[in-house]
């Protein structure tokens, strides 16, 4: 007859056998994820998996090597061989706070792809752990459906409970650096700031520190509501009670003109792993 510590014991090994998928963006969540399920699982059952949008800030590769060698894991690097722009032009869509087709095409998209052309990543063998914290709750069901058939975990959302700050210092305690988009006010290390689920707040600290790359946007947005023809923008005006579009050069020139006028509070929120759209995400 089985003993109860047979039981046990298998299903440790059970545990060993897993491998264990940590969606990797290059954020300090990402790192605080990777760590957990390192000291919970092992460096040798865990991969890091960057889908990398080729619009990131030179310190988020510095980073990445960093925290791998640190971690003592490599990671696996995945590329669509498109930048956020392209694909709203191939999607003749405009991302914005409400709809970024570049999350869906180059993040969520190029894992599954990944997860599905490794056959040995089965669905009873592979977990994946997403960065979401304590503090977003509400996003984790329709993330995790997101994933589905694979199993998705949230480490962070479970105690201890750490806010952004303190994983920033421990992960320069841990011999990291602090990039730079943290360090200017960025909430996330991910597109180099230029994020289109950004808020008006993210895009005044662009056009303060990276004036270069907010010509960039700005450029590719004018050519995208020329291509469309259409009244269309990343951002959102809601002065008055009502909401209009807000183009990125009607937003200079009220940097320019008007300061007082800006939404210094709308910051946003970068969702790259986050999506709770499964079916595009996996078409």
């Amino acid at each position: 007859m089985t003993q109860p510590t047979d039981i046990r014991r298998a299903a440790r090994t059970l545990r060993r056998d897993l491998t264990h998928v940590v969606m990797w963006s290059g954020g300090i969540t990402s790192w605080a994820t990777a760590r957990h399920v390192i000291a919970q699982h092992g460096a040798a059952n865990t991969i890091l998996l960057f889908a990398d949008t080729l619009v990131e800030d030179e310190d988020l590769y510095t980073f990445n090597e960093q925290a791998s060698a640190q971690l003592r894991v490599p990671i696996t690097r995945v590329a669509d061989g498109r930048d956020p722009w392209q694909v709203f032009e191939d999607k003749r869509w405009l991302g914005n706070t409400q709809l970024a087709h570049c999350a869906l095409e180059l993040k969520l998209k190029m894992c599954r792809d990944w997860l599905a052309a490794n056959p040995e990543l089965t669905f009873t063998n592979t977990v994946l752990h997403i960065g979401l914290d304590w503090s977003e709750p509400d996003r984790i069901p329709g993330n995790r459906a997101s994933w589905e058939p694979w199993r998705a975990e949230y480490p962070l959302a479970e105690p201890p409970y750490r806010d952004k700050d303190q994983l920033r210092a421990e992960a320069r305690a841990a011999g990291l650096i602090d990039p730079r988009l943290y360090r200017l006010g960025f909430a996330h290390n991910n597109c180099g700031g230029m994020c289109v689920k950004g808020g008006q707040a993210q895009w005044v600290r662009l056009l303060e520190v990276f004036p270069e790359r907010y010509a960039r946007a700005e450029a590719a947005e004018e050519k995208m509501r020329r291509l469309l023809g259409k009244n269309v923008s990343i951002l959102r005006d809601r002065r008055g009670g009502t909401t209009k579009p807000l183009t990125l050069a009607a937003l200079r020139r009220r940097i320019e003109e008007q300061p007082e006028q800006l939404d210094l509070f709308d910051e946003g929120g970068c969702g790259c792993f986050t999506s709770s759209e499964p079916q595009e995400a996996a078409a």
